[in-house]
């Protein structure tokens, strides 16, 4: 019979699979060969040992917070992690409380990671701007959006921007060998299965890792150690394309969709049509687009487009 302590003994939840593989050393981190690699600014960055305030800029599951983690370790600075979303002016100010009590007690100075910091308003981002100034604090922001669009300008002329781009196939290939030797031990995947886990990440590292996660779960309730592309398409829920609405990726497939037609690339205009409505895109937005595109971007070239369009 359980004692009764057991009532309220709180359960550890297990760890993660994406939280399992989160990089130790830089020699582990995939992907951003463009920062990171010799002579690359971020590299420069950690060998030199002086951190310096940045705003990491990029789509999600490309290694942003990771890379916030390795800064703390190499410079062994005190790691402070908050995000935008949750948030006030209060747990600034604790932060920044917080980052003078290890500076006084242990000499380490403290980077504090901000998660989807342009989710901060004015007053909140003009909040933690003295203490960096002072180099109580160094920041790290983390960004999905224009960071020129989002955050004020007197914190833009105190951090670096650093562009992350969105995981090569090539990125997303290691890193997935890297998921399933911790997944599924002994597991083997089909070379059709492989393209298509690397194709529903879509350059996301954290979705490829919670897929692996999801087909891990699937594996073992089959009892399966080889997987095929069925087994996969039939285990795993199927992602859609990156669409934000409103947000940057929306805009620059947009563009991307107008430049490619703009420049008499029928196989790209097709692709980036595909992939708007794939990832959720309303057809009937596209539809408006694709007539404002017949007449100013095609225009006298071809009279008779705005009368196909519509």
């Amino acid at each position: 019979m359980s004692s009764a302590t057991d009532l309220f003994a709180v359960a550890n939840p297990a760890t993660p699979l994406a939280e399992r593989l989160r990089p130790k050393t830089l020699a582990e981190f995939i992907g951003q060969r463009h920062l990171l690699g010799r002579g690359k600014p971020l590299a420069v960055a950690f060998s030199s040992g002086k951190p310096h305030s940045m705003i990491l800029w990029g789509p999600p599951g490309t290694g942003k917070t990771s890379l916030a983690r390795l800064m703390a370790d190499a410079f062994n600075a005190d790691f402070l992690s908050i995000s935008a979303v949750l948030a006030g002016v209060k747990d600034i100010r604790d932060a920044v409380a917080h980052a003078e009590a290890v500076l006084a007690q242990s000499g380490r100075h403290t980077i504090l990671f901000v998660d989807e910091v342009h989710r901060f308003n004015k007053a909140q981002q003009d909040a933690f701007l003295p203490f960096v100034e002072r180099g109580l604090l160094t920041f790290i922001g983390a960004t999905t959006e224009n960071p020129s669009f989002e955050l004020i300008s007197a914190l833009l002329s105190r951090a670096a921007v650093y562009v992350l781009e969105a995981l090569t196939p090539d990125d997303l290939s290691q890193l997935l060998d890297r998921a399933l030797a911790a997944a599924i031990p002994g597991g083997t995947l089909a070379p059709a299965a492989r393209d298509a886990i690397v194709g529903y990440a879509d350059g996301d590292g954290r979705r490829l890792v919670n897929l692996v996660e999801q087909l891990a779960v699937a594996a073992g309730e089959a009892g399966r150690s080889e997987l095929d592309l069925p087994f996969v398409e039939g285990a795993i829920a199927r992602s859609l394309r990156r669409f934000d609405k409103g947000g940057d990726a929306f805009y620059d497939q947009i563009s991307a969709l107008h430049k490619s037609v703009r420049g008499s690339d029928p196989d790209a205009a097709l692709y980036w049509l595909c992939r708007m409505l794939d990832g959720g895109a309303e057809p009937l937005y596209v539809g408006r687009r694709m007539i404002r595109m017949a007449s100013e971007d095609i225009g006298l070239a071809d009279p008779r487009a705005l009368q196909l369009a519509l």
